[in-house]
């Protein structure tokens, strides 16, 4: 009442009507303000009782790989094999849950995946206390993953389906991550331990025998696998492409030499060429000729056999500008080559088309490499001295190759190639153009 009286003292009737006028326009133009801004957050919430779809902390549908990312109190033992969950991703949780997970990215292949180690990992939402105590409490996360399988031996599947789904996983935290490493094997630690070591800063824990309940504020279980030697950018935490993950490697070898050489006029620096060789099968039998060639083209040539010590060979590869090998697991060590290098794929007898392009092409092409392929013809393969020339091994090679792999791998990736070189001349050519 002693404000009205006040209001009426202050101003004319005329005045109290304006006032009263424009006061109501405010309130109208506060009011609008207000629920332009707070609409986003009221559409995200369910109203008139609809559900809310469900999300789960894993994601067990992808054909590829089975998948856990979870926030929280989350508790692991690994003796066990058993992870507890009790997620702060409220909103999100649909009651208590359990699955079962093997943390390598090739769930399709049932046989190889019969020597994965299974984890279970269970969702307790109120229910802490049925959670074992922490025995160690980390404030940084953890990525739970296995090295077995294909990878345990193969250098291709070392860095298909572990180490660039890990990087991707992992890189996000730039250092501040642990590792919990499931089918453990020193060797495997030993040989990759320089990538490793650039991902995280903290000792790799064998999961599989630690008797502790590390505690975590965030844990990923398994890795997420685009394609071979490949990664989608479109889906990759902050972007990271292949590029991103040759930069890594260059940074944790300390690779010298950034990009390739360009050649010109007055370039006195000759080309270098890496010639990889094999032991077993698939070895070039006339290397010495593919040498004397790759000199009088101008090349200064290295010929190695790929190492299993990357601290030495991978400054090997980076230091060239060229790299030739027949298809195999050798071809993966291009992750070390400099910035516009070539790599020349040599593509055995037996229709190798697909799987060449799968498994190194394609991926080359990801990055700042060029790529070149030199398919060879039956008269330069080690087949025609062990079949007649009417076998299906050399006249229908399609017959071997859709009957069955085992069959495949047993004719096809046994042989050794004899290059022709002066067929092969064009292909060097090629290399020096694309230097140029």
């Amino acid at each position: 009442m002693a404000f009205n009286k006040m209001f009426a003292k202050s101003f004319s009737r005329y005045e109290q009507k304006k006032f009263r006028s424009w006061a109501i326009i405010g309130f109208f133009i506060l009011s609008l303000s207000f629920f332009t801004l707070v609409k986003p957050y009221f559409c995200t919430l369910p109203i008139g009782g609809e559900a809310m779809e469900p999300k789960h902390i894993c994601n067990l549908s992808d054909p590829k790989f089975d998948f856990c990312d979870i926030e929280g109190d989350i508790r692991i033992h690994g003796k066990s094999s058993t992870i507890f969950a009790a997620s702060s991703q409220k909103i999100d949780l649909v009651g208590n849950e359990s699955w079962t997970i093997k943390p390598y990215p090739r769930k399709t292949d049932q046989w190889m995946m019969g020597f994965i180690k299974e984890f279970s990992v269970n969702e307790i939402v109120g229910k802490e206390e049925e959670a074992p105590h922490c025995t160690l409490n980390h404030s940084v996360p953890a990525v739970v993953f296995s090295i077995g399988g294909y990878a345990a031996g193969n250098h291709w599947h070392a860095f298909t389906d572990i180490l660039i789904p890990l990087f991707v996983a992992s890189a996000q935290f730039h250092g501040e991550v642990h590792f919990l490493i499931t089918n453990y094997a020193e060797y495997w630690i030993m040989k990759y331990q320089t990538i490793l070591k650039q991902l995280s800063r903290y000792e790799i824990v064998n999961i599989d025998t630690d008797d502790k309940v590390h505690c975590f504020p965030h844990v990923i279980v398994g890795l997420k696998y685009y394609k071979d030697l490949r990664i989608d950018p479109l889906t990759a935490s902050e972007g990271y492409s292949m590029k991103d993950f040759m930069k890594l490697t260059r940074t944790a070898y300390s690779l010298k030499k950034s990009a390739a050489i360009k050649i010109h006029q007055h370039t006195q620096e000759k080309p270098r060429l890496l010639i990889l060789t094999r032991k077993e099968s698939r070895t070039f039998m006339n290397v010495n000729e593919i040498v004397e060639l790759a000199k009088s083209m101008g090349f200064e040539v290295v010929v190695s056999e790929a190492m299993a010590n990357l601290d030495k060979f991978s400054h090997i590869v980076n230091s060239c500008d060229v790299m030739m090998g027949i298809h195999g697991a050798g071809l993966t060590n291009m992750v070390f080559l400099p910035s516009n290098a070539v790599l020349i794929q040599v593509l055995p007898w037996g229709q190798f088309e697909w799987l060449a392009s799968t498994c190194f092409g394609e991926p080359a092409l990801d990055t700042d490499l060029r790529y070149l392929e030199y398919k060879i013809k039956k008269e330069e393969s080690s087949l025609i001295q062990q079949y007649s020339q009417d076998h299906p091994v050399l006249k229908d090679p399609h017959s071997i190759n859709k009957a069955n792999w085992e069959l495949f791998k047993s004719v096809y990736l046994k042989q050794d190639v004899k290059i022709d070189v002066g067929r092969f001349k064009a292909t060097l050519s090629k290399a020096l153009e694309l230097l140029h």
